[in-house]
């Protein structure tokens, strides 16, 4: 007579739960070779996957880590870690959430700037893993007629992306990342935006100057080019379309343009 063996199935999501809450008890049905419920072999797992988030997450935004201190990066890495399980398993896209975090948790009040360092190192990151795209021709404008520039769209480049902050966000993630030894005096009384693109094989960061954000962002977004340039003139007088849509070209932020009908 042949005998079978039942084996208690673990439920996934279950696993799941218990696997990034410290606090609870090993899944039920999940055993050891020895057929026993094997707790300290399902702690040592739980340990090594929330390290290994936290250290991902360390990876991705070095600059909080260097504000923050490693000691202080690493508590608050496993807090996030529990509370926001990765949703790919691919390491290098967690973290999206981290910035909101930032904002969020109380004990860091004291530092409002750190979400939108993070943020910066995010958009960094995505501009990194952009796909590959030529940024386009400052010639091409020249094609189009004087009476038309105003209904010009742009297609933006892949890897272009904006950060606007209240807090001197570049000069702080500079300090802290991208050129710490050519760090200066930072004016936290600073509001800065920055275009990230990646227009060949490097990531650049570009600070944008009076009404820059306004106009990028909108065309970014799709807007025309009069529409775009009205709303920051508005926003700041000093605005000059000629300077700000030179930057946005140079750093390679659009792959192609279209005239709105």
């Amino acid at each position: 007579m042949r005998s079978s063996l039942s084996h208690p199935q673990v439920d996934a999501a279950s696993f799941g739960r218990a696997l990034l809450d410290p606090q609870s008890a090993t899944p039920d049905g999940l055993t050891g070779p020895d057929g026993q419920t094997a707790p300290k072999r399902f702690n040592v797992y739980r340990n090594n996957v929330i390290v290994s988030l936290s250290e991902a997450l360390g990876e991705t935004f070095p600059g909080v880590k260097t504000l923050l201190g490693e000691d202080y990066f690493k508590a608050l890495a496993r807090a996030f870690v529990t509370a926001h399980p990765p949703l790919s398993p691919v390491l290098i896209w967690y973290g999206a959430e981290f910035a909101d975090f930032l904002d969020a948790f109380p004990p860091l009040q004291a530092y409002p700037y750190l979400g939108d360092v993070a943020r910066l190192e995010w958009a960094w990151l995505q501009a990194y893993h952009a796909a590959d795209a030529a940024p386009l021709d400052p010639a091409r404008l020249g094609e189009v007629s004087p009476q038309q520039l105003g209904d010009v769209c742009f297609t933006p480049h892949p890897a272009a992306h904006m950060v606007t902050s209240r807090w001197p966000v570049w000069a702080i993630a500079r300090a802290n990342r991208f050129e710490p030894d050519e760090a200066g005096a930072i004016d936290l009384a600073e509001p800065q935006s920055v275009l990230i693109t990646r227009p060949d094989m490097d990531v650049n960061v570009f600070l944008l100057r009076a009404g820059g954000a306004a106009l990028t962002m909108d065309l970014l977004q799709g807007q025309t080019l009069a529409d775009a340039a009205g709303r920051a003139q508005e926003e700041d007088g000093s605005f000059s379309l000629s300077d700000c849509l030179s930057d946005c070209l140079a750093a390679g932020a659009f792959s192609g343009l279209l005239l709105n009908d």
